[in-house]
C-alpha cells in the first residue's frame, strides 16, 4: 500500500536542475520526519536529505547543491537539485518516519513509509 508518491524525476544534462516532489493522501507530513533517499544500480540505498522540526540534514555529496523543503499547507515535500552530476543518477525515494525533535537521520531504517520512487538520470 503506497503511502507517499514521488514525482518530478527525469533526464537532465550535467549542471542542470530538477525539483522532486512528494505527496500523500494518508500521511500529514508536518507530523513526520521526512527524507529523500536514492539508489543507483548495483549500489546500496543512501540517504540524501531529511527534514524535521529541527531543520534539514544533508549527505556530504549533495550539500550546497540540494535543498529540502516542505509546504505543510500543500502536504508536499520537495527536493530542489541544482548543479546535477552524472553520479546523482539514481532512483529517488521519499520516506516518512516518526517525528522527532533531534536532528533527523539519513539512515533508511528510521523510516517506515516509502514511495515507489522517481528516476533521475543526469547525462554528461
Amino acid at each position: 500500500q503506497v503511502q507517499v508518491v514521488e514525482s518530478g524525476g527525469g533526464l537532465v544534462q550535467a549542471g542542470g536542475s530538477l525539483r522532486l516532489s512528494c505527496t500523500s493522501s494518508k500521511l500529514t507530513f508536518e507530523y513526520y520526519t521526512m527524507g529523500w533517499f536514492r539508489q543507483a544500480p548495483g549500489k546500496e540505498r543512501e540517504g540524501v536529505s531529511c527534514i524535521n522540526r529541527s531543520g534539514g540534514n544533508y549527505a556530504d555529496s549533495v550539500k550546497d547543491r540540494f535543498t529540502i523543503s516542505r509546504d505543510n499547507a500543500k502536504n508536499t515535500l520537495y527536493l530542489q537539485m541544482n548543479s546535477l552530476k552524472p553520479e546523482d543518477t539514481a532512483m529517488y525515494y521519499c520516506a516518512a518516519g516518526p517525528g522527532t525533535a533531534s536532528k533527523c537521520s539519513l539512515r533508511s531504517n528510521g523510516y517506515g513509509y516509502w514511495g515507489q520512487g522517481t528516476q533521475v538520470t543526469v547525462s554528461s
